[in-house]
């Protein structure tokens, strides 16, 4: 049923550009700083919210990203959607230059990405219905408002809100499952080949959580989309996501396909993770993340390794060296992490318990 959406949507096909082998997007040394004047009379200062970010989205694959809140997940989904100007980078989509400092990001390729927002009430106009909000996109790219409304009928049959039945219905009308299912049609309507998702199911109840989950992978596959997908459950992250990166303090520690993230993690950050994850086991009881002191100031975070200061493995090179993301040897070569103790030099690695070896 999903596919009849694209074959007989209204709008043209995005070209695809990349051969087979080309990612389809690629983000190099991203970076937005956001400046702020601390006081009336005080010194200026800058939150380093991406700190040269690089790292690049397979066609058809969705690529998780987690961290804690302010690590900079979401700033950098709107730096690649163009909804902010990032102050340095690269943006390059299907092997094409996206954005770039100076560049004007084109019609056709807004449309080739895509959003969908934590908040499924704010994000949509109170006073459109369900076909207007859905058929709004269309006409502005100058579609036939009949052709128009039609078209956001089936995209309502999609995503299970059959168009007889919540056409006319407003948003205060609709549930946060329902509303989000919208958020997910609208995104879809346009024909992109990157949609990006910003914590969806976070405020939604456990079983219709599963269900917008299970609809995202159906579209994903019968209409060949790509996904960035931004969350801190990191059982959803999991069930979701063919590669995982891991964000702190505006940069990327640890990159690695899911399976091999969650069973071998390297950083001590994305392990202090993985142990504060809840279990779905009550009975059992949660280790002690590995973590000492309190978050950093993100206006004046640590040199070099940014983790350092609350690292419990933490040397003297890693105050003193800045950590490059580099590939964990022994394990899958996809598996990259920045993080002195994993790189062979330093001679020492973090065995499966979690305690520092020699080697």
């Amino acid at each position: 049923m999903n596919k009849v959406i694209y074959n007989d949507s209204p709008l043209p096909p995005i070209t695809d550009k990349g051969g087979p082998a080309q990612p389809l997007l690629r983000v190099s040394g991203l970076r937005k700083h956001f400046r702020f004047k601390d006081g009336w009379l005080g010194s200026r200062q800058q939150v380093r919210a991406v700190d040269g970010l690089s790292f690049e989205v397979l066609k058809g694959e969705t690529l998780g990203i987690v961290g804690e809140s302010g690590c900079g997940k979401s700033t950098t989904a709107r730096l690649i959607t163009g909804m902010m100007q990032a102050d340095a980078g690269e943006i390059s989509l299907d092997g094409e230059t996206f954005w770039q400092p100076g560049k004007k990001i084109s019609a056709e390729a807004r449309r080739a990405v895509q959003m969908v927002f934590q908040d499924s009430h704010s994000s949509l106009n109170p006073r459109m219905s369900v076909v207007d909000t859905l058929a709004f996109g269309l006409l502005a790219h100058g579609i036939d408002r009949a052709v128009a409304v039609d078209y956001a009928g089936r995209l309502m049959d999609a995503v299970g809100m059959p168009a007889t039945e919540f056409a006319d219905r407003y948003p205060i009308e609709l549930s946060g499952g329902q509303r989000q299912r919208i958020n997910i049609a609208r995104a879809i309507a346009l024909r992109p080949r990157l949609l990006l998702l910003d914590e969806p199911v976070s405020a939604l109840d456990k079983s219709v959580e599963a269900q917008v989950l299970n609809l995202l992978v159906e579209l994903r596959e019968s209409l060949g989309l790509t996904y960035i997908f931004i969350s801190h459950d990191l059982n959803v992250v999991r069930y979701i996501s063919d590669r995982v990166v891991v964000m702190y303090l505006g940069q990327i520690v640890e990159s690695a396909p899911s399976d091999t993230l969650f069973s071998s993690a390297a950083h001590p950050y994305t392990r202090a993770l993985l142990a504060s994850k809840p279990s779905p086991d009550p009975r059992e009881k949660i280790a002690a993340p590995p973590l000492t002191g309190d978050p950093p100031d993100p206006i004046n975070p640590p040199r070099h390794c940014r983790f350092h200061t609350r690292c419990a493995f933490a040397e003297g090179v890693c105050s003193a060296k800045t950590p490059h993301l580099q590939a964990k040897p022994g394990s899958h070569p996809d598996h990259r992490v920045a993080c002195w103790i994993h790189v062979p030099d330093s001679g020492h690695s973090l065995a499966a318990g979690g305690k520092e070896t020699t080697s």
